[in-house]
C-alpha cells in the first residue's frame, strides 16, 4: 500500500553517452513502428502534438529529432543546451557510472476481450487508448495522465476469482497527489456507474483509497493522502 514517504536516495548522475543511447533507441523504435514511442514524441515535441500515432510513425524522424526529444524530456530546450548543461557538471559527477535508472513501471492486466476492456477504461475511468496490437488485437495500452496500463488478452483466467477477492490481490495501484483529488475521482467513477470492490475509505497508514473491479475482475486500487 502507498506510504507517501519521500525518498532521500539520489539517483545516479546520467551522462551524455547515456543520453545519446536513449536518442538512438527512440530513433530505432520509430523506424520499427513501435507504437508506444509515438506518444512520447507527441508529448515531447510540439510540432508533432496534433498528429495521430500512425501519422507520427509515418513521418520523417531523424536522430536530431530524437536528441531534441531526449533533451526536452530532461528539461532542456535543445540537444546543444543539454550537452552544455551537463558539461558544466562533469567535475562533480562520476561519469564512469553506467547504472541504469528505471523511470517508470507499467502493470499488465490479463483480460478476456481487448475492445471491452478498452471501452471500460475510456468510457468509465477516463483513460485513452495509446495503441492496440494484433489482428485481431490481443494487446493494448491505455493511459491517463502519467499512468500507463498494459492489457493482455488471454484464453482463460490466470487466477482463481474467489482467491483474488478473498485476499484482495491487486492488479494495479494508481495514486493521486491530494485528498481532494481522490474524493473527486471516486465521485466521478461513482457517477459513471463503475463497480467498486471497496468504496472510498480512510486507512490506518494515512491513505484514503478505493478499489475498482474491471469487467474481468481485476482489482484496481486508487489511492491518495487522507489529509
Amino acid at each position: 500500500m502507498p506510504t507517501y514517504a519521500t525518498s532521500t536516495v539520489a539517483a545516479p548522475m546520467p551522462n551524455i553517452e547515456n543520453f545519446r543511447k536513449q536518442a538512438k533507441l527512440i530513433l530505432r523504435w520509430h523506424r520499427d513502428r513501435y507504437y508506444p514511442v509515438a506518444a512520447q514524441i507527441r508529448s515531447g515535441l510540439p510540432r508533432f502534438s496534433q498528429m495521430t500515432d500512425p501519422d507520427i510513425l509515418a513521418h520523417s524522424f531523424r536522430l536530431s529529432d530524437a536528441q531534441e526529444l531526449v533533451a526536452r524530456q530532461h528539461g532542456f530546450e535543445s540537444w546543444q543546451a543539454l550537452k552544455t548543461g551537463f558539461s558544466t557538471m562533469s567535475d562533480h559527477a562520476d561519469t564512469t557510472s553506467t547504472a541504469a535508472v528505471i523511470t517508470a513501471a507499467e502493470p499488465q492486466l490479463f483480460i478476456d476481450d481487448i475492445k471491452a476492456s478498452c471501452d471500460f477504461f475510456t468510457g468509465k475511468l477516463g483513460f485513452t487508448v495509446v495503441f492496440t496490437y494484433g489482428e485481431p488485437p490481443f494487446y493494448a495500452q491505455v493511459a491517463r495522465d502519467a499512468a500507463r496500463i498494459n492489457l493482455r488478452c488471454v484464453a482463460e483466467p490466470l487466477i482463481d476469482p474467489d482467491l483474488r477477492d478473498r485476499e484482495q490481490l491487486l492488479a494495479a495501484s494508481l495514486t493521486v497527489a491530494t485528498a481532494e483529488e481522490i474524493k473527486q475521482l471516486f465521485l466521478a467513477y461513482q457517477s459513471a456507474g463503475v463497480t467498486f470492490f471497496q468504496t472510498l475509505r480512510r486507512e490506518p497508514w494515512g491513505a484514503r483509497n478505493f478499489i475498482v473491479k474491471d469487467p474481468d475482475g481485476n482489482l484496481l486500487l486508487f489511492a491518495g493522502p487522507a489529509e
